[in-house]
């Protein structure tokens, strides 16, 4: 069978990049992966697919297209997700290869039915993909390589094999036992005599026992059951006192048996299955002929797309949720990643998103942004406190991560040339500075993504070297700002040092730069927060003036204030 995955095109070249630490935990992985799914198993694999990155630009158009199919269609992903859990019980066919002649005869029988249900997984999976008009090169490969596991695995005569099996397996209806005494009359050993195919009813059972006592010679002469089959006598190495099914204990003169629960694991019943098998000889060689057969069905290897599928099926569900609430999510556009573009319009940050799902009522507000050679790839962002720096920050970094990943992004329209990494720089936990301080904590961090980043890196700054000393933050951060210019990273830098926003002309007149930079900021009107953000110089004494006249604390308005009472 060929290999499967629904997250990488058939002999993909692809090199991934893994998130580091530090991302995860910026952009909140962990409390998503919480609320697509309680199950820990499912949380744990979609960590592990979102936090592996690659500009592979047919890999990423590939999950997309993948992931569409599985929200175009709620049938397909109830269907696989049933029968991929029933395949996953069945899959461990190689153990058929190391059974004897002598094995038990229940094992084959429940492997036999594991079998059965494989066929009707199968068939029940090929039906599903059948009914949907995929469009997706993922799945219809899936559908291809179903049809050929059915096609090519003898399905009809597998069917005839198990029917027939089974019948004949299922003839055995009832199993007779003797009883050995010794000379005070005490079970001493237990065996079978025969192998019936019909039930003993209780009222036969009775009719025998009444001829039997009312007879003249009570007792059977000899021990020759001939005609019915050979004893097979409980195994050897239990002792006369246990005759199999219990221990036999002798007290005051009194004999009482103790039998095991009723587990299949008490000696009775392992002598049982041996003698049954023993005798059933013929039976369990042709079921085991029948399994053998089919050892090598390559349809349990399905079984490893699982994580893949739970992976879409979850965002899926969670996109779906967003819609339902009226907020847009859309495909993005893949660009090749040479052109190292970025152009959304409508984004707005995916927790703002999961909180409406999660039924609170605010507005979402959406922003537009452009990366290119013209409009600039390092933007510094300011604004004032709690006015969505960073929620925006975030935002464009979940653009990046979902659409890179095949999933609708938060947002109307996004075209997107795949990033290689996603580096984030969020302020440091303070226990984490105590040997280096904040500042030279926050450089060694810096220093670090540095080393590693490339020119198709995304790089996202969140208060970065926002020292007490502002002098000593903003010599460092100039020297940021040059140097991701110059490496020709895309980035956003949101700071309270509004002159890093400012006289950035000399730093883009520089020729040995791959990007510029430009400066964004995010809007107060008539005195509110608007979340908005917009390419502007940095306002910041327009900011406070705007506040300041809400409050009325402006000298005109203090002044004004005071004369009126002075009347």
């Amino acid at each position: 069978m060929a290999e499967i995955s629904l997250l990488n095109p058939k002999n993909s070249k692809a090199k991934f990049n893994n998130l580091t630490d530090e991302a995860i935990n910026d952009l909140s992985l962990k409390y998503i992966c919480d609320m697509l799914t309680e199950d820990e198993y499912e949380r744990n694999v979609i960590l592990k697919i979102m936090s592996q990155i690659t500009c592979d630009e047919e890999t990423v158009k590939y999950r997309g297209d993948v992931f569409e199919d599985f929200l175009r269609y709620p049938k397909l992903r109830d269907t696989l997700t049933e029968l991929l859990k029933k395949l996953a019980d069945l899959r461990d066919l190689e153990r058929f290869q190391k059974d004897t002649e002598a094995s038990s005869l229940w094992k084959l029988i429940n492997r036999l039915r594991e079998i059965d249900g494989y066929v009707k997984c199968i068939t029940e999976m090929k039906e599903c993909l059948e009914s949907i008009d995929l469009k997706s090169e993922g799945l219809i490969g899936l559908r291809e390589e179903v049809q050929s596991i059915y096609e090519n695995s003898g399905f009809p005569q597998l069917k005839k094999d198990i029917d027939e099996t089974f019948e004949k397996a299922q003839k055995m209806k009832s199993v007779t036992i003797g009883v050995n005494l010794d000379n005070l009359l005490r079970p001493k050993n237990a065996g079978i005599l025969s192998l019936n195919d019909k039930e003993f009813s209780s009222s036969g059972l009775m009719k025998h026992f009444v001829k039997f006592v009312n007879t003249k010679d009570e007792l059977h002469q000899g021990t020759d059951v001939s005609q019915l089959r050979k004893y097979h006598p409980s195994s050897p190495k239990f002792k006369e006192s246990n005759i199999g099914f219990g221990k036999v204990e002798t007290a005051a003169g009194f004999t009482t048996v103790t039998t095991e629960a009723a587990t299949g694991g008490d000696p009775l019943s392992d002598s049982l299955k041996k003698a049954v098998t023993d005798m059933m000889r013929k039976t369990v060689r042709d079921i085991q002929s029948v399994l053998l057969k089919y050892v090598n069905i390559s349809g349990y290897s399905l079984v490893a797309i699982m994580p893949e599928i739970v992976f879409y099926i979850r965002w899926a569900e969670l996109v779906e949720k967003i819609q339902s609430k009226g907020l847009k999510m859309c495909k993005a556009e893949i660009l090749p990643a040479s052109e190292k573009k970025f152009s959304a319009e409508g984004i707005y940050n995916l927790k703002l998103a999961i909180k409406r799902v999660q039924g609170e009522e605010f507005k979402v507000v959406e922003n537009d942004i452009d990366f290119d050679d013209e409009k600039g790839r390092v933007f510094i962002l300011t604004g004032p406190n709690r006015g969505g720096k960073t929620t925006f920050t975030q935002a464009v970094g979940f653009a990046f991560l979902l659409a890179q990943n095949g999933i609708y992004i938060p947002g109307s329209m996004c075209k997107i040339s795949p990033c290689d990494n996603i580096f984030t720089h969020f302020p440091a936990d303070e226990n984490d500075t105590v040997d280096l301080g904040r500042l030279g904590e926050e450089s060694k961090r810096l220093w670090e993504i540095f080393d590693i980043a490339t020119d198709k890196s995304l790089l996202l700054l969140n208060e970065s070297l926002a020292t007490t000393n502002v002098s000593e933050g903003l010599f460092i951060a100039r020297d940021v700002v040059k140097a991701m210019c110059y490496l020709g990273v895309r980035s956003v830098f949101n700071t309270h040092m509004h002159d890093l926003a400012r006289n950035l002309d000399e730093l883009n007149n520089d020729k040995q730069n791959k990007s510029k930079a430009e400066s964004l900021v995010t809007g107060v009107e008539h005195g509110e927060r608007s979340f908005k953000v917009f390419v502007s110089p940095p306002q910041g004494s327009s900011y406070a003036r705007d506040i300041a006249k809400k409050y009325g604390v402006t000298f005109e308005q203090i002044k004004k204030n005071i004369d009126n009472k002075a009347l």
